[in-house]
């Protein structure tokens, strides 16, 4: 009886510690939103802030016009981005039962990079270059489009290549070269490229969440929240799949289907945000391992909104910080989340050997 009872106090406190804590991510998150709207080469007060995302008028017109048509569509991209390549690195982790595999070991990242490139380059030609120039804004749009066939093209050969293979760590091996191969075939490209389109192609991979219009929106969020959603239905099967392979077959699941589902959805979600904000590193490998060890759970029905909220937090805190608030310069997204996600790797890491 006594064991019962003390089972189900240590039960009932854990449960308490994880409300507590999502609650606590759930404040962070609003909080560090509207921090990222206030700061910038222009300073806004918080309260002017809020007082225009309410539809209110600011003491300066400008103001207005910061928020609602650059920094919030920027905002909103940082979240999406966040969540989405969180989650998409939860799953990937799962099904390789590899604790550094992320969004990007199949590919996806360096088949969006061949697409920059390939169009970067051609606008070297003369043709080329004169349509572009003639659509004046629709540049950025190229590149999206770009970035998009070429993760596409990559997660077809993927997902082929899946329907061959049986055993996950030779997948995993096999995408890891086929990234290895197209991040060659971009080297070569640009080895041929002229020093401006280098430095368009370098000024992509660094990273960006304001490059994303309301127009861009309309696209980008449905397909990341979708995304989401299909992820929380995948919810079981991944908590399954730490089984292990074996049993989870004992269990009736479909191997093959499963993980269809899983490279599919993870690679849709790391290739959405690296088409629309280019290669961002290191969230998807960070953020799954930050929240294993605040919630001390492998169960992906805790794990996936939990991962999806704490992603939104460091992106948006990453963003934040390479804004470099007061000044007009600007940091690379890339190098940002690096510095931030370097020493909570190591945290983890050593707070585990530490409990062990």
């Amino acid at each position: 009886m006594r064991k019962g009872r003390n089972y189900k106090k240590i039960s009932q406190k854990k449960k308490t510690q994880k409300t507590i804590i999502s609650a606590i991510l759930l404040i962070s998150l609003i909080l560090v939103f509207l921090l990222d709207l206030a700061f910038g080469s222009v300073h806004i007060p918080i309260q002017e802030v809020i007082n225009i995302l309410l539809g209110g008028e600011a003491i300066k017109a400008s103001w207005n016009t910061i928020i609602l048509k650059f920094r919030l569509p920027k905002a909103l991209t940082a979240t999406l981005a966040g969540a989405a390549l969180g989650v998409s690195g939860l799953q990937m982790q799962t099904l390789f039962k590899n604790p550094l595999a992320g969004p990007f070991v199949l590919g996806i990242s360096s088949g969006a990079s061949l697409g920059v490139a390939l169009v970067i380059l051609a606008v070297n030609t003369t043709m080329m270059g004169a349509l572009l120039a003639s659509f004046g804004m629709i540049n950025d749009l190229v590149l999206v489009i770009a970035a998009t066939l070429g993760a596409g093209l990559v997660l077809g050969m993927v997902l082929l290549i899946s329907h061959h293979v049986a055993d996950s760590m030779a997948l995993l091996i096999l995408g890891l070269l086929l990234g290895y191969a197209t991040s060659a075939i971009v080297s070569i490209l640009l080895q041929f490229s002229e020093n401006n389109q280098i430095q368009s192609y370098l000024q992509w991979t660094f990273g960006s969440f304001g490059g994303v219009t309301w127009r861009q929106m309309i696209i980008l969020a449905p397909v990341v929240l979708l995304g989401l959603i299909v992820s929380l239905l995948l919810s079981k099967s991944l908590n399954v799949m730490l089984l292990g392979e074996t049993q989870a077959r004992t269990l009736g699941l479909s191997i093959q289907t499963i993980r269809f589902w899983i490279i599919s959805n993870a690679s849709i979600l790391a290739g959405a945000i690296t088409a629309f904000c280019g290669p961002i590193g290191f969230l998807g490998v960070v953020v799954p391992h930050l929240c294993r060890s605040l919630f001390k759970t492998v169960d992906h029905k805790i794990l996936i909104p939990v991962v999806a909220v704490m992603g939104a937090i460091i992106a948006l805190l990453a963003d934040l910080l390479s804004q470099l608030p007061g000044s007009q310069s600007v940091l690379p997204l890339n190098s940002v989340t690096a510095l931030i996600g370097t020493p909570i790797v190591m945290w983890v890491i050593l707070h585990r050997h530490r409990s062990i």
